[in-house]
């Protein structure tokens, strides 16, 4: 067998490659999103100094757009993306190729998937060349403490390098808040907060900074509407702590249709929430329009949830929407481990196998061995003791002991073979619980596994803590 053949032929290979300057950019110094867009398609790098020149210029529009971006339609408008760059090109052969198509993006453009650099590299691409028609908002994972507490960081250092993390990073810090489209529709990231009452108020904010733990800034990233079915209308407040999110506020349906009447709005587009349908329509205000539209556009969101993706569609006073699933995907370990640490498990299962079987007797000699040993042990009987009674239950007590050592190898002997059979369909469930997987899991066998992170309710509650105001570390984490 040589060395240039595959094990599965029909999957062609990886770009090892990475894509010439001379390819990537044009005689305007710009980069070529469609020679980009192909490159990364078949996983194919870009050399730093080339990303890193894309990031700049990238940065630099941003850093020049206002925090509220007006639009006009016809537009397509996509929520969250989370690093799903292949449902991410579905995207743009559903909405148009963004060349004669207006695009409006809602923000979290990394982490969970494993193509985030992918998705925010074809993406500066298009905004570099379409300044004016690709409108990029800032999710809330658009962070270095969230893309240090999941896992685009760890991307980022595993395909290129800290430089390359740090310069992103300064780039999301340029990213504007939210965007008046038509005049008509409000669209952002999470919500809104009790500190803004009119539009005016958010282009006040000072936006160039890591987003902050709470704050109108932090509102606009983090806020949630309020669950119809906990609301009422009679007593409810405005406002009322997040504690979901660990931040910021859940507004309620009177909040939005306050705002929406005090600037001469119809509705609020945002994302920030998985939606089993791809989408969800909120309350009706006076006028009968939903005062919040969710869009969700990360389709079977972790390869767990199992959910449709939607992008809203108007053209001209025409509102749709579109809904698709997901494509298929290059396969990653989690967390970009090796192939070395990721067959820990099956070498632990062949030495317990090893050690079970050094324990379990041989030719039916149990008590021969045993009471070999329990001799050796025992010291010298005094006189008139009963030897026979005395070795009987030392004998009696190592069986008994050996017989536990044998049950509990074959408990972890279970365990190991679960991780190692159908190992790849027990990773969702593992990243969904913060790397850990379900209590009580591995005992049960493979099944058990799997059925604990099967669907969107299920993903969700596994998935709650992850939903949250992370505390952890920004520097020093992770060093490449």
């Amino acid at each position: 067998m040589l060395l240039t053949d595959r094990g599965n032929p029909s999957v062609p290979p990886p770009n090892w490659e990475p894509l010439s300057s001379s390819a990537l950019f044009d005689e305007s110094g710009k980069a070529r999103p469609d020679v980009v867009r192909e490159h990364l398609t078949k996983e194919g790098l870009l050399q730093e100094a080339d990303a890193l020149t894309i990031i700049t210029q990238c940065a630099l529009i941003w850093k020049d757009e206002p925090n509220v971006l007006r639009l006009d339609g016809p537009v397509v408008i996509a929520g969250d993306i989370h690093g799903q760059f292949f449902d991410l090109l579905n995207l743009l052969s559903i909405g148009g190729d963004p060349s004669q198509q207006k695009y409006i993006f809602l923000g979290d453009y990394v982490d969970r998937g494993c193509f985030g650099m992918e998705v925010i590299l074809l993406l500066m691409c298009y905004k570099i060349c379409y300044p004016e028609t690709m409108i990029m908002l800032r999710g809330n994972h658009e962070s270095r403490h969230l893309t240090t507490y999941f896992n685009f960081k760890r991307e980022v250092l595993y395909k290129y390098s800290i430089a390359v993390y740090n310069a992103i990073m300064s780039a999301f810090d340029c990213l504007p808040l939210a965007c008046i489209l038509n005049d008509r529709f409000l669209c952002v990231h999470g919500g809104l907060s009790p500190e803004l009452k009119r539009i005016s108020d958010i282009g006040a904010i000072h936006r160039f900074r890591e987003p902050p733990s709470s704050g109108p800034m932090c509102d606009l990233l983090w806020a949630d509407p309020l669950d119809e079915k906990e609301e009422d209308p009679a007593a409810a407040p405005l406002f009322v702590p997040n504690t979901t999110r660990g931040c910021s506020y859940v507004y309620s349906n009177a909040a939005a249709c306050n705002f929406l009447e005090e600037n001469g709005l119809i509705t609020i587009i945002r994302g920030h929430e998985a939606q089993d349908e791809g989408y969800h329509l909120y309350k009706k205000t006076n006028k009968g329009f939903p005062a919040v539209i969710c869009i969700f556009s990360a389709p079977n969101y972790c390869d767990t949830y199992d959910n449709r993706a939607a992008v809203v569609m108007l053209n001209r006073n025409i509102m749709s929407i579109r809904q698709f699933n997901s494509s298929p995907h290059p396969y990653y370990l989690p967390n970009f481990m090796n192939a070395f640490t990721w067959s820990l498990p099956f070498v632990e299962e062949k030495l317990l196998d090893i050690g079970t079987n050094v324990l379990h007797p041989i030719d039916g000699s149990e008590d021969h061995l045993l009471l070999d040993g329990a001799e050796a042990t025992t010291a010298a009987p005094t006189p008139g003791a009963n030897t026979e009674s005395r070795d009987g239950n030392v004998l009696e007590q190592r069986g008994e002991k050996i017989r536990e050592k044998i049950l509990a190898m074959g408990r972890l002997s279970r365990m190991f073979h679960t991780l190692c059979e159908g190992g790849e369909s027990r990773l969702p469930p593992k990243g969904l619980a913060g790397g850990i997987l379900p209590q009580g899991g591995l005992p049960c066998g493979p099944d058990s596994v799997q059925a604990a992170g099967r669907g969107l309710q299920q993903s969700k509650e596994m998935d709650s803590a992850n939903g949250r105001w992370q505390d952890c570390l920004i520097e020093g984490d992770l060093e490449p």
